[in-house]
């Protein structure tokens, strides 16, 4: 029996997952009066979907191009088709379909209600509590821009030997979108942090599931080169913290993007 494509995936693990949640939203949107993250049928949350979709792919590109150069990882025989510089275009879909599926499940969580001020002096009131947005408000930008630097710097490290190249990679390509975010909003993301974490916590638990049997199926594979080694249940580490790091991407993304819009409203 042939190994299943790339295409094959899609239409086995990701657009019926999208395909539920789709409509999972729609029974939010108009059977519950529960408060969720954003009304998924909301034009403007879409405009969020449809701008961290399109950084992801920009963004994603060129680094994916250079890896699969290098060797990091490839595809099984005669399982990709069309191909798109070095990616197939099963890859380019993964890029859409990931943001798209993380986005519905994200809707589907509650928010809690205000946001702190950036520059805000002195205690806020907040669902009957007072909430002290002086150390919310900079504390953790520094802290974030700190840390994100530090992401970024490990990886540079990383990426000076064989074994740790694939790891360093993906930690000095993160670095950069996590200081934007952090030093933008992460007083916003730790008032927020319980959402911030389910909404991330999930689809990446089910995006390492179906990785794992991709690469099982051969459908793509991981070159043990460039890697630790260190793969729990067979899934490389480092293939666990590229999803990971991703869906954090898309969720604080969505996340940010709703404050900014919430402030102009």
């Amino acid at each position: 029996m042939s190994a299943p494509t790339y295409a094959q995936f899609h239409f086995a693990f990701l657009l019926p997952v999208v395909a539920v949640l789709l409509a999972a939203a729609t029974v939010t949107r108009t059977r519950t009066t529960r408060p969720t993250v954003w009304s998924v049928g909301r034009p403007v949350y879409w405009s969020g979907v449809a701008v961290v979709t399109l950084v992801a792919v920009v963004y994603t590109t060129p680094w994916d191009n250079y890896l699969i150069a290098r060797g990091v990882w490839g595809y099984g025989e005669g399982q990709t088709f069309v191909h798109l510089g070095l990616a197939p275009l099963g890859e380019y879909a993964f890029f859409v379909l990931q943001p798209i599926l993380t986005a519905l499940w994200l809707g589907q969580l509650t928010l809690r209600r205000g946001w702190p001020e950036a520059n805000a002096l002195g205690r806020t009131a907040e669902g009957g509590r007072t909430l002290d947005v002086d150390r919310l408000a900079v504390s953790p930008r520094f802290l974030g821009g700190v840390a994100a630097l530090a992401v970024g710097l490990v990886g540079v490290a990383c990426l000076t030997t064989a074994e740790t190249f694939y790891l360093g990679a993906i930690l000095a390509w993160a670095a950069p979108v996590l200081f934007i975010q952090w030093v933008v909003g992460l007083p916003q993301l730790l008032y927020q942090r319980r959402t911030v974490a389910l909404g991330v916590a999930v689809p990446t638990v089910y995006l390492w599931i179906i990785d794992r049997i991709a690469l099982a199926t051969g459908i793509w594979h991981i070159s043990p080169t460039y890697t630790t080694g260190i793969a729990p249940f067979g899934l490389p580490i480092e293939e666990a913290l590229f999803f990971l790091v991703t869906n954090l991407f898309v969720v604080q993304g969505l996340v940010l993007f709703r404050w900014v819009v919430d402030r102009w409203a």
